[in-house]
This record gives structure tokens, C-alpha cells and sequence, in this order.
């Protein structure tokens, strides 16, 4: 388990910022965002559609590099100014958790939310579906027949209700027609009644067999060759801290980690926050105050000069 905080002073718009577990080999002094780890694990946040956060374990089998694998789920980060404590436990039994301030925000199994081994079971690749195979569960009715004069029925009808304007003249506007109107008789495309298909088989199963490539692995959870932590960053402003780390085997120790250091001091943060935004707004209220002000002001001043034009030229009169 560990527990990671992650505070800005200014509004994220776009930015990153992950917990990174390294091997011991890893070559600290050129650490980057391509030097391989074990596990990343923090928020992501760029404008209204990203909010979330990753977690990725490296997984390799013997004798290949491995690969990194991203969750499968979706976990909301959160994007204000406070410090949030994230926390990802990882259980021997290969089921997981992730926590953002103390709460649970998902948790799951690693063989469920990662694909970290093949399917066990697969399509038979030898079989596929009989040509006679009958999968359509409805037909048309054979011995339902089309109704006599049911095509002689047109669309559209004259309006019975219209009338010829009286200043109508069939010598210069042509012969007059009715507007033409939706014929209420109409039944439109005749189309035979529908029936259960007496040789419906049912949707065709495609038979599964063992995966030959599926190999279990009880271990999926283990890190056996751990030496150091890393922070990685990007971001577009300044301003972002992390601080706080801790990796655990218990979870009682990370949880009275937190308490000792996010639960002290978030109301305190909270508050700071709130005065400062209300001075914020109290500063931006006066600005507004003065630039009106100053308009008016401005205003009045070209109103007096505009009468003493206009008394000028009434005495030079």
C-alpha cells in the first residue's frame, strides 16, 4: 500500500502528476518518464472530459521485457486547488483498492480490471456455423395475402374543403387544382404479418475449447526487486507539490499516516482557501467600483464640456 499527496496552489487546466514504484537497477540520476517502472499511480486532468486517475502495473513473464498495463476502469480524480491524498493497497490475494481522501473509490480484482493473462477459454477455430443453420426467430406469414385494391389507393387526395379564389382567371393563372392532402384511407406499403419461424434453431453458440496460450499466475500482485519512488510530472502550470509518501504493508499504518498529516491540516487548508478567494472577490469588487467610477466621472466631465460649447456659441449669436 501507499499513500500520496498532491497539492496546487493554482487550478489545474491541464496536467499530470503519478507515483512511480522503480526497480532497484533503475538509473536514478537519468530518471525520466521512460525509465520502467513497476507501478504508476496518480491523476490526470486536462480540461472537462479528462478527470481521472491511472494505475498501471508492469507485468513480465520470463525470457520477454513485459509490458505496461493501464486499468480498464474508469476512477474520477479530483481537480480543485486542495491537497487530496490518493491511495492505491494491493492485497496477496490479487485484489486491489483505490482510495481518494480516505474513501474508496474502486477496488476489484487485477485478473478482472487488467489484462494481464490471455482468456482461458477461446473459440473453437476448427468449428464455425452450419450453412442450414436457421437463426431468423421470425418470418413472414406465407399465407397471408395482400387485401384486393389495397395499391389502388393513392397517397395524396385533392382537398375536398379547398375552394377556387374568386380572383382566380383560367385564362392567365391556368386551369385551377385543389392543394393536394394526406388521403386518410391510405394504408401505405403492404407488408405480410409476421410469425414464429418453425425452424428457428436459436442464436448459433460458437464452441469454446482451452486456451493453449492461457497460463495461470498466483503472483500478479508481487514486487519482489522494489529500490526507489519516483514523481512524475507535467503539467502546464507551476505550483504543484507532492509530499507525504509512504509505502506500507498495512494499511493501519498508511491510514494513521494520513491522519497525521492530510486530516491535520485539510480544515485548516480549506479555510486559508476560502479567505483567500474572498479576498479575491472583495479586491475585484473594488476594481469594479473604481473603473464605474472613473466612467461616470468621465462621462459627467464630457456632459460640462459640451454645455459650455454650446453657451459659447449661443453668446458669439
Amino acid at each position: 500500500m501507499f499513500n500520496s499527496l498532491l497539492n496546487s496552489h493554482k487550478k489545474i487546466d491541464c496536467g499530470g502528476g503519478y507515483i512511480k514504484i522503480l526497480p532497484s537497477d533503475v538509473d536514478q540520476q537519468a530518471f525520466g518518464g521512460d525509465s520502467p517502472y513497476y507501478i504508476m499511480f496518480g491523476p490526470d486532468i486536462c480540461g472537462h472530459s479528462t478527470k481521472k486517475v491511472h494505475v498501471t502495473f508492469h507485468y513480465s513473464k520470463k525470457g520477454d521485457k513485459g509490458e505496461n498495463l493501464l486499468i480498464k476502469k474508469n476512477i474520477n480524480a479530483e481537480s480543485d486547488q486542495l491537497t487530496h491524498v490518493y491511495t492505491l493497497i494491493l492485497h496477496p490475494d490479487n485484489t486491489y483498492e483505490v482510495r481518494i481522501d480516505g474513501t474508496k473509490k474502486e477496488s476489484g480484482s487485477l485478473f478482472d480490471d487488467w489484462d494481464y493473462l490471455p482468456p482461458k477459454k477461446i473459440k473453437d477455430p476448427s468449428l464455425s456455423k452450419p450453412s442450414d443453420w436457421v437463426d431468423d426467430a421470425m418470418i413472414d406469414d406465407p399465407t397471408d395475402k395482400k387485401p384486393e385494391g389495397w395499391d389502388s389507393l393513392p397517397r395524396t387526395i385533392p382537398d375536398p374543403e379547398a375552394e377556387k379564389p374568386e380572383d382566380w382567371d383560367d385564362e392567365a393563372d391556368g386551369e385551377w387544382e385543389p392543394p393536394q392532402i394526406e388521403n386518410p384511407e391510405y394504408k401505405g406499403e403492404w407488408k405480410p404479418k409476421r410469425i414464429a419461424n418453425p425452424a428457428y434453431k436459436g442464436p448459433w453458440v460458437h464452441p469454446e475449447i482451452d486456451n493453449p496460450d492461457y497460463k495461470h499466475d498466483d503472483t500478479l500482485y508481487k514486487y519482489s526487486n522494489i529500490g526507489a519512488v519516483g514523481v512524475d510530472v507535467w503539467q502546464v502550470k507551476s505550483g504543484t507539490i507532492f509530499d507525504n509518501i509512504i509505502i506500507t504493508d498495512s494499511v493501519a499504518e498508511a491510514e494513521a499516516f494520513m491522519k497525521e498529516t492530510y486530516e491535520k491540516n485539510k480544515d485548516a487548508e480549506k479555510k486559508a482557501l476560502e479567505d483567500l478567494e474572498a479576498k479575491k472577490r472583495t479586491e475585484e469588487e473594488a476594481e469594479r467600483k473604481r473603473k464605474e467610477e472613473e466612467r461616470k466621472k468621465s462621462e459627467d466631465t464630457s456632459e460640462e464640456d459640451e454645455d459650455e460649447d454650446e453657451d459659447h456659441e449661443h453668446d458669439e449669436l
